[in-house]
């Protein structure tokens, strides 16, 4: 089934596992108490450590940069040198840039309004303001590596990662581009976590030093997710996994049904992105589609917890445990009825 398929060649990661190409090696992660800001109380989360981008790429100068971008320009540059791309010998005119976000520059964005809060409009620090746009880590992925393809930034409810993919392998179908770096991620702000809190969608573990257990929360994450997508067989290189079709839509689960056919996945990839796999509407939905039988893989809460942005840190850790070779549902839900669905090939 490897004709007209996109393919997955290249990964890169900058999240709570640390910058990483290719495969996340098979080990959990553990939330960490907040220092970043004053809490009443314990307030733990699963956070990127810090380091020093040009330390992982040299020669990158992040200082003014948003952590969103600098992290997108990791995990870019960590992806494309997994898939052994030499970018001096591709049409980069060709290459396209699609990155999936919940809440985009939260950091930079919440320094602007802080500072406009402390000073007034008329005082407000300008700087910020540029770096805090949800486009921005697409634009510097695309300037940093030179690349002058379609740039597009999706941010879709619950399910910016899977609509990202989906993008990305419409660009390759449709002939608008050769090659896609498809980025999904978000970074996690004092005020992103306090509304998780008013709202009400926290796990106890936030709270307790205790172990993640799918409670009807979720604690919350950050970091980047990067993979290189081409046509299949359009060199000789490895595939983590190929991508045969996808859908997004709301409420019509006959959607799904139509792309599957009489096809039966040999397991579903459960990216409950801000809801805990096994309780929550994505598995309910995936038994739904596959039958009572489905075997449904739910990834690290480290990735549940990129409530918008986690389907491709899911599916990097469900790679990284080795699944068989078949037919893979990475299925998200916005949890209001919407939902994504990407249908895979694992060689």
């Amino acid at each position: 089934m490897t004709a007209d398929l996109a393919a997955i060649t290249g990964i890169g990661s900058v999240s709570p596992h640390g910058p990483l190409a290719g495969l996340i090696p098979p080990r959990s992660a553990e939330p960490e108490s907040i220092t970043a800001w004053t809490t009443s109380g314990l307030r733990r989360a699963f956070l990127v450590k810090p380091f020093r981008p040009a330390s992982v790429v040299p020669g990158l100068k992040t200082r003014r940069l948003d952590r969103l971008s600098a992290w997108a320009l990791v995990a870019s540059s960590l992806a494309i040198q997994d898939a052994g791309i030499d970018l001096s010998q591709v049409d980069r005119s060709r290459v396209a840039v699609v990155f999936g976000t919940g809440l985009g520059c939260a950091e930079l964005t919440e320094a602007f309004f802080q500072s406009a809060a402390a000073n007034g409009w008329s005082g407000t620090d300008p700087s910020p303001f540029p770096e805090g746009l949800a486009n921005s880590p697409a634009s510097h992925v695309a300037l940093w590596h030179e690349l002058r393809g379609p740039n597009i930034t999706v941010g879709s409810k619950g399910v910016s990662g899977e609509c990202a993919l989906i993008q990305a392998a419409s660009l390759l179908r449709h002939g608008q581009a050769d090659l896609v770096v498809v980025l999904a991620g978000d970074t996690l702000t004092r005020a992103v976590y306090e509304w998780y809190e008013v709202a009400g969608l926290l796990s106890p573990a936030c709270y307790n030093a205790g172990p993640v257990l799918e409670d009807g929360g979720f604690v919350p994450s950050e970091g980047v997710a990067a993979l290189v997508l081409e046509p299949a067989g359009r060199r000789d290189a490895r595939s983590y996994a190929n991508f045969i079709s996808g859908r997004w839509a709301s409420g019509e689960r006959e959607t799904i049904r139509q792309m599957l056919g009489s096809l039966v996945p040999t397991l579903t990839i459960c990216a409950g992105n801000g809801a805990p796999c096994a309780t929550g509407s994505t598995a309910a939905l995936a038994r739904e589609i596959s039958g009572a039988n489905a075997n449904v893989i739910s990834a690290q809460p480290v990735a549940g917890g990129l409530a918008d942005a986690g389907a491709l840190l899911h599916l990097v850790l469900a790679l990284s445990s080795r699944p068989p070779s078949g037919e893979a549902l990475l299925l998200g839900t916005t949890g209001d009825g919407g939902f994504a669905a990407v249908l895979l090939e694992l060689p």
